[in-house]
């Protein structure tokens, strides 16, 4: 456990008990750890490899002093026992498709402002790219970075590579011996300033989403050591990646 920890309650650290065991499956190497600042808000954004990242990044956040806030999915939050764990915890739900859709993006607003950690997977569920590579992602980190930009708090990027081969969503195989390498690369905060005083349409929104996710993915090549796609995945370009694919929102 991290020694100067921001204020917790009851439920960050019984998730904290089991999370740390989980991600302890992996031997997790990070770099840029240091742009986790230890006070003041941060939106955190990363790519979404495996069905075990939300563990190995709370862990990550978590040893450097911070309670991360997830934006999940509504239905985990609907789950026995996990719901008291990831709402205790301060996560925010995310309803889609809802009269109650911008609700989420309104709490990750207060949060951010108020100080917290907010980790965003902006592609919405477990890449369907089989190689693993960043799909098109949703607009909404862009919302999240604008307000950012407007209030001074930083914008983060990070890519994490090495979970997939603990835990596959396509093959569903779960491999955890011999202990797999996890590398989480952090950015320092993303200068936004290009973006700044231009109204917030779909075409400001898109792109900026783009932006921050060609970040993600160059961090990612960089981790793999190989070239990244010049095109973000489409499951529409793809629709049999659609069928195959179990992922969940982060």
């Amino acid at each position: 456990m991290p020694r100067r920890l921001e204020k917790s309650g009851f439920w960050v650290w019984v998730t904290a008990m089991i999370f740390y065991p989980l991600a302890a499956i992996g031997k997790v190497r990070p770099t840029g750890a240091e742009h986790v600042r230890r006070e003041g808000g941060i939106l955190l954004v990363m790519n979404h490899i495996s069905h075990i990242d939300p563990p190995v990044d709370a862990v990550f956040v978590h040893k450097n002093g911070r309670v991360p806030r997830f934006l999940a999915k509504d239905s985990l939050f609907r789950m026995p026992v996990f719901k008291y764990m990831i709402n205790g915890a301060g996560s925010i739900p995310v309803y889609r498709s809802t009269v109650n859709a911008g609700d989420s993006l309104v709490a990750a607003r207060e949060a951010l402002q108020n100080g917290k950690v907010v980790v965003i997977y902006p592609e919405g569920t477990i890449t369907r790219d089989p190689d693993g590579w960043p799909m098109r992602a949703r607009t909404g980190v862009a919302r999240l970075a604008m307000d950012c930009l407007e209030h001074d708090v930083p914008v983060l990027t990070a890519a994490r590579w090495g979970t997939r081969d603990i835990l596959n969503a396509y093959t569903r195989k779960f491999r955890p011996f011999p202990r797999k390498k996890i590398s989480i690369d952090v950015s320092a905060p993303v200068d936004l300033s290009r973006f700044k005083g231009r109204e917030v349409d779909n075409e400001l929104l898109r792109e900026v989403t783009d932006f921050l996710m060609t970040r993600v993915r160059d961090q990612l090549a960089a981790l793999r050591e190989e070239p990244a796609p010049d095109e973000f995945y489409s499951s529409r370009r793809n629709p049999e990646a659609k069928k195959k694919s179990t992922g969940t929102d982060g």
